[in-house]
Parts: C-alpha cells; structure tokens; sequence
C-alpha cells in the first residue's frame, strides 16, 4: 500500500538481497486461506487426504491428562506474565542438558514463558523495533524467502520494512548472509532464523550460527532463532543458536515450543530464551500485550521438558514416514531426505508449477498441499523463489502417508 503524498522508494539490489518496495503489492494473506479460495468448488478426486497443514497428528503423550487433571484447581488463579519459576527453572534444565551452553541459563532472567511461539515472533518484532539504537533509515526486518507467514506479519507491525533474502536450493536454503550490503545491515532492527527451516528442512551450521551473530553483534541487531522443529531429524542433532552466542548470550533470542517436539500443537505452550537486556523489554511488552499462560499448561510443559523418551518415540515415528518418501518418490521431483523438520519441499515446475500442481492433485487425487508461492513474496521483480515448490507436510501416521505418497507420484508421473 502506498501512503498519499509519499512518493515509492527506489531500491538497488543484488540477487540475494532484494526488497519489495512497499508501492508493489502482495497478496499477505494467511496461505491456508488463499489455498481454500484456490481449491473452493474443485471436488477432490479422491477421499481426501490434508497434508498441507503442519499440525503433528501423532499421539499426545500418556502424562498430558493426568497432569491436567492434577492441577485443575489452577484455572482459578492469573498466571504470571513471565511464566512460573517451576517452569521456567524446567525449561532452563532441558536448555542445558540439550546444549553445550557457554554457562547455564539464567531462568529468572533469560527465560519466560509464551503462549507458542507465533505468538512471540509476533512481538520480538515490535519489542526489537522498540530495543535496537536509532537505525540508519527505516528499520527493516530481514526474512528467509520462503517463511513462516508469522515474521512478515510482526514486521508490518512494527512498522518495519520487511526485506524478503531468497533461500534457494543455490544457497543450501539458507540467506546468503554474504549478500547483504552494509547499508541494509545498518538499518537492520532483527533477523529471522528458522532452522530447521520451515519449509526446507536446511539446518544451519554453527559457522553460518555465529557469522550471523557476529554480524547482529557488529550492525546491533536481534537474531531471532526460531528452533521448533529442533527435535526433528533424522541423524544429527541441530546446533542451538544459543550455543554459538558466549556466556552473555548478546544480540540473540530463540524461540521453541511443544508443538512438534511433543507432538502438543494444542496446548499453546513454548518459551524464548536469550539476550536479558532484550527479554526484560519483551517481558514488559508481553506484560500487557500478550495472554497468560494458564498453570495447569505450564505444568504438562514442565513434565514434558522432563520427559526424552515421547520426544524420541515422535522422532521415531517421522524417520519411519521418511523412509517411506526415499522409497515412493526416490528421486522425482528433486526430492532430497531433509535433515530436520518434517516436510517434503518438492520441485514439481515440471508438473504444472505451485498453483498447477496443487490443484491437480485435489481434483486427481485428493490431496491438499501448499503451493510454495505462498509460502513465499514475490520480489521486486515479480519472481517467486518458490513459485516451482509444493510443501508437503508428513504430519499424518504412516499407512496414511503412503496412501498420500503412492497418489502423488501416480497423479504427476
């Protein structure tokens, strides 16, 4: 949207480094509501099968019940904004056990307790906009392209520029973080990280951890490291932002939930951790900004951040379904095993493209997935990272799964 009497910007850009000024539209929509509207009036092929969304259909952990019913009479009381230190002393326990920490977590100051983590990325942007030094030009809010829909979305509240950094098969589906010019990196408020990625499943190493921090360090911005899908993969576990970030933990925050780890998307419940000198501002902001945490959801959380042997189970249970992709797809569709996350990003340009291939498999086979275009912006120059990509999300248990997968491939060949 263009303001009256504000003339559009001009940028000048790489690659990598390509902005959307803020006089081209974009569609910036929920995806799921643009895919409803795509597929409205289409019937499905087949019995319907949705692997669009990536909401965990796995079964929720046995404790999850009788812990609630324990602490049933802590509905009747307001939870505290920052979390209970139970649950934030269990948090910081998982922490330290999970990674190699420089020092152990601080949790009565670096920890607090989030409603999941969109609700976070959502205020980190305000809260960041608010925390950084005066910027040099409008502050901008950098995004892999594509993203989770979240972080554009607390950019444009915080009346950031959302600056779109193409992550491509090219570039390990990661920012090109040498791509970005000094000026951008000067008016730069924070840097949204996912890894592993949603939709890619690209992990970043800790060399590509710390040039990053270096840079937030350098350039005096946030890194917001959103690690939900750290629990996820398939041979080694992910490096944690935090472990490349000292004993101080400078210029970083990272955001996790039970969501996929605990199969738990229902419950609402996640943490951020980091940088105390921007947690107490984020505190204060969410003091009045954000919905509490009921008690009885902190307490399932404190017996699942306690608990490895579910997490491993559900971790399990997703290896299964991929070794199910290795054998149905092979090598179709430039399909590669992720090494975390649980999506398939598929190439299908030669199917139809995002659009094309999505409503070919509803109308074929019954099958509901995530053109990759709205997964992602467009660029200045109208093109789309992922125009080409459909998102696949093996969320559903396995004889489901391969149902889904054996109709793909006999849908597109």
């Amino acid at each position: 949207m263009v303001r009256r009497g504000v003339p559009a910007r001009k940028w000048s850009m790489n690659a990598t480094e390509r902005a959307i000024p803020s006089a081209r539209p974009h569609d910036a929509r929920s995806p799921f509501v643009r895919l409803a509207e795509l597929l409205a009036g289409i019937e499905p092929g087949q019995p319907a099968i949705n692997i669009a969304v990536g909401e965990p259909q796995h079964p929720i952990p046995s404790f999850v019940g009788p812990v609630l019913a324990a602490h049933l009479a802590d509905f009747g009381r307001y939870p505290a904004n920052a979390g209970t230190d139970r649950y934030r002393q269990a948090v910081a326990g998982w922490l330290n056990r999970r990674y190699t920490l420089a020092r152990p977590i601080d949790p009565a100051s670096e920890i607090l307790v989030l409603s999941g983590t969109r609700e976070g990325l959502f205020l980190a942007a305000i809260a960041a906009k608010r925390w950084v030094k005066p910027r040099a030009g409008k502050p901008a809010m950098l995004i892999p392209n594509p993203f989770y829909a979240v972080y554009a979305a607390g950019a444009v509240a915080a009346d950031c520029e959302p600056v779109y950094l193409d992550a491509t098969a090219a570039n390990g589906f990661l920012p090109d973080l040498g791509a970005l010019s000094p000026d951008l990196l000067a008016r730069t408020a924070a840097f949204y990280l996912a890894s592993p990625a949603n939709p890619q499943g690209s992990i970043a190493d800790a060399a590509y951890l710390q040039r990053l921090i270096a840079l937030a360090r350098r350039h005096g911005f946030m890194v917001f490291a959103d690690e939900c899908y750290s629990e996820i993969y398939w041979k080694d576990a992910p490096p944690g932002t935090l472990e490349q970030a000292g004993s101080d933990f400078a210029n970083v925050a990272v955001f996790h939930s039970l969501s996929k780890r605990s199969s738990l998307p229902g419950l609402r419940l996640g943490f951020i951790a980091g940088d105390k000198t921007f947690i107490k501002p984020f505190l204060d902001l969410r003091s009045v900004a954000a919905p509490q945490v009921p008690v009885p959801a902190q307490e399932v959380a404190i017996a699942a951040y306690g608990d490895e042997a579910h997490v491993e189970e559900n971790r399990a249970l997703y290896r299964a379904k991929f070794d199910l992709a290795d054998q149905i797809i092979g090598n179709r569709y430039g399909y590669r095993r992720p090494p975390g996350g649980f999506f398939l990003w598929l190439d299908v340009s030669q199917h139809g493209g995002s659009e094309g291939a999505t409503v070919k498999l509803w109308k074929e086979a019954g099958l509901r997935v995530l053109p990759g275009s709205y997964a992602a912006r467009p660029q200045a120059d109208g093109s789309n990272p992922s125009d080409g990509y459909i998102r696949i999300a093996m969320v559903q248990d396995r004889d489901v799964t391969a149902d889904a997968l054996h109709r793909l491939v006999a849908v597109l060949g």
